[in-house]
């Protein structure tokens, strides 16, 4: 696990259900994150579930927000959402993580059999060693990620992602096509979460999940966390190691 890049997987899917509206990724959840990863010496990817265009959700575009006005003003990163790489052509011994940002659009892209690529890579990353994150509703994701042993990745872990009651109180959960906690939990986690719209983020094992905008960057500060521990594991276990130079006299 030698790379020091992270993906940063955003929805590709604009329309919100029937309602007629334009949905996408909520920005700081991206953001947040990412300035995060960047601060810490990571390399950061944005890639999606087909490529191309990532839209941003119109009601998360807050530019009296630090890291959105930071992203926004920067033409650059800008055009890159409009460029995100396909999860099909990636290889997941180039990462080390990967962070599933949230927003409405992921409640129909993510879990979808069409996102097969990025569950793999989400899947291979993770057994190679690797992290995998997600915040509010970016757990999308996780609802049909399988290992290679065929258990959910979710089952037995503690978890968190945007709450039943923090979706009827936006007038969604007759929209979404699934309520995430309800199908989180059907998947065998354990769901832990704080009152609507306060900030929680879970750790468990190499997965880390948050709870909603509010979370994302202490999601995104608790995975490097993970990856740090990692790294001074693997350091430990390598100095454990004999070297193989030639035999000493007794």
């Amino acid at each position: 696990m030698a790379s020091d890049k992270i993906a940063i997987a955003l929805t590709n899917h604009r329309t919100l259900g029937n309602t007629g509206e334009t949905t996408g990724f909520w920005l700081s959840e991206m953001t947040h994150p990412y300035f995060a990863f960047l601060r810490a010496g990571r390399r950061v990817d944005l890639i999606s579930p087909k490529g191309g265009a990532a839209p941003i959700d119109p009601r998360s575009r807050d530019l009296s927000d630090a890291e959105n006005r930071e992203f926004l003003e920067n033409h650059r990163l800008v055009a890159a959402l409009d460029a995100t790489l396909p999860a099909s052509a990636l290889d997941a011994r180039d990462y080390n993580a990967i962070f599933f940002a949230g927003g409405h659009g992921t409640m129909w892209d993510f879990p979808d059999s069409a996102s097969a690529a990025l569950a793999a890579l989400a899947r291979d990353i993770y057994e190679r060693g690797g992290a995998v994150g997600a915040v509010c509703h970016g757990p999308a994701a996780l609802v049909n990620l399988t290992l290679s042993n065929g258990r959910y990745l979710v089952d037995g872990k503690i978890v968190s992602a945007f709450t039943n009651e923090e979706e009827t109180a936006v007038g969604l959960s007759e929209v979404v096509p699934f309520l995430l906690e309800t199908k989180l939990i059907e998947r065998g986690a354990h769901f832990d979460k704080a009152p609507p719209w306060q900030p929680k983020a879970v750790v468990s094992e190499r997965l880390v999940t948050g709870q909603n905008p509010a979370s994302a960057k202490a999601t995104g500060l608790e995975l490097l966390g993970v990856l740090d521990r990692r790294a001074r594991e693997s350091r430990t276990q390598e100095r454990r190691i004999p070297s193989r130079g030639a035999p000493t006299a007794e």
